[in-house]
């Protein structure tokens, strides 16, 4: 758990970590989110996030890439590193600042800064976010909180080591001209011939990129529930537990699972963020293909 590094006080309720989900940043514009973290689970971004905000323009390229961001955006965060993120049912013992709880239009922002204080001291020590277009969380600062280890939670368990960032995993980068790119990960043969590139799935709490045995190519991590859709997009529904279905016959007593109505495409401004992440973009080829994809889709104000 997490306790106030002023006085102690409980922040939080028992947790494990785990990787940090792709998707914390991005939303559906002007709709409401559940909870981003399950219950009992916390994650940490290695990176800058919340306020203070800049401008691109006012912090100039150099700052910005000390930020760990290489290419224009519309603004660059300077806030803390390493921030904690939780689900807002596991937090404790908070009270909300209320000058600092303004919001777009359905929720709280954290645009002032943090909006939560320790209710045993009073210190600033976290930010409720659950205004439309992002998901449910509590950010706490690394620097107003402690871990504090209780032993094995009810969590899926800890997580060793930070999580990666958005970038693709380190590998011998193809040359110039097409790449060849294919699925592979756990329930799927390695490709003979290797492809330059392999699809694969980063692992739900590591956040470790899965790789074939031996194997020291460049892999693009993603999402696991992302990859389980494109490698087995057909029925997933459980076995019976005796016998055999009649072909065509789907189980209805479970759950279905979140089907997308239209085919798999990125996030828009996670596409751009990530690529604006990755220090080869100021090369001219990745410059020209990014500078194509911003003028197909217009940039979205953040910050």
């Amino acid at each position: 758990m997490f306790v106030c590094s002023g006085c102690g006080v409980e922040l939080t309720a028992p947790m494990s970590r785990v990787a940090l989900p792709v998707h914390t940043h991005h939303g559906g514009w002007e709709q409401l989110h559940p909870p981003l973290m399950e219950p009992a689970t916390y994650a940490v971004e290695p990176e800058p996030t919340g306020p203070p905000w800049r401008r691109w323009q006012e912090a100039g390229a150099d700052a910005a890439a000390r930020q760990g961001v290489f290419a224009p955006v519309y603004s660059v965060s300077f806030g803390a590193r390493n921030r904690i993120v939780i689900a807002p049912g596991d937090s404790r013992s908070m009270t909300l600042i209320p000058d600092r709880c303004e919001g777009y239009c359905q929720g709280v922002d954290g645009g002032a800064g943090p909006n939560l204080a320790c209710a045993g001291c009073g210190r600033a020590v976290a930010t409720r976010l659950d205004d439309c277009g992002m998901w449910q969380m509590v950010w706490l600062e690394p620097d107003a909180v402690v871990r504090r280890p209780t032993g094995p939670g009810p969590g899926p368990g800890p997580a060793p080591g930070p999580a990666p960032g958005p970038a693709p995993a380190p590998g011998p980068a193809p040359g110039p001209g097409p790449w060849s790119l294919r699925l592979a990960g756990p329930g799927i043969h390695p490709p003979r011939p290797r492809p330059d590139v392999l699809l694969v799935p980063r692992h739900p709490l590591t956040g470790v990129p899965w790789r074939p045995p031996g194997d020291a190519g460049a892999v693009v991590p993603l999402d696991s529930g992302v990859w389980a859709y494109l490698a087995a997009p057909g029925e997933i529904s459980p076995p019976p537990v005796t016998g055999a279905l009649p072909k065509g016959v789907l189980r209805d007593d479970y759950p279905l699972p979140p089907r997308p109505w239209r085919p798999l495409t990125p996030h828009h401004q996670a596409f751009e963020s990530t690529l604006a992440r990755l220090p080869a973009i100021r090369a001219p080829r990745l410059r020209r293909y990014t500078d194509a994809f911003r003028r197909a889709v217009p940039p979205v104000p953040t910050g």
